[in-house]
């Protein structure tokens, strides 16, 4: 009985665990989306967008690193989470520059 708790308690954390990690993977889908939209209504220049999918890139590959050893401890999804927010703030200070181009 104790071994079934154990086992249903392990895999619990396991499918949380994962389904956290994928939030981090739809916010970098969703910011890729938002800088190729605002790419097209010509609203940053080139060497912005390509600065922001660089920076995409690199959280993507901090994700990739982190969940290579299939466990994401607080301090890894804090780090991830802060440059997804560092991600999100130049995005919008790209945009919002008045600049016209």
């Amino acid at each position: 009985m104790l071994k079934k708790i154990l086992l249903l308690c392990a895999f619990s954390f396991v499918i949380s665990n994962m389904s956290f990690a994928q939030n981090f993977e739809r916010v970098v889908r969703q910011q890729k989306a938002s800088i190729n939209s605002i790419y097209k209504k010509r609203r940053i220049t080139q060497r912005e967008y390509y600065k922001l999918m660089d920076e995409q890139n690199a959280i993507e590959n901090t994700i990739r690193k982190y969940r290579r050893d299939g466990y994401l401890s607080p301090d890894e999804k804090n780090k991830i989470a802060a440059k997804q927010r560092r991600a999100a703030d130049r995005i919008r200070r790209y945009q919002r520059n008045r600049e016209r181009y």
